[in-house]
């Protein structure tokens, strides 16, 4: 009877030990998916900031141009 209840308490122990990991795994393999999602959201997000700085310099650079054309005597 004893050898019964040690190999229950035994099989419990296991058993709980093993949730214990799998709970832990779960819980890296959530934060590995959090990280890849947020890493994956600011490439687009960095790219249109990019893009959106090219065009405002180069409507900025467009608009002094036109301005030192108007101010600049003409031959």
């Amino acid at each position: 009877m004893s050898n019964e209840t040690f190999d229950d308490i035994t099989g419990g122990i296991n058993a709980i030990g093993g949730s214990a990991g799998r709970i832990v795994t779960q819980q890296v393999d959530l934060v590995t998916l959090a990280i890849e999602s947020v890493a994956q959201l600011f490439v687009p997000i960095s790219k249109t900031a990019a893009d959106l700085a090219t065009g405002t310099i180069n409507g900025i650079i467009q608009v002094l141009e036109s301005a030192s054309s108007a101010i600049e005597p003409k031959k």
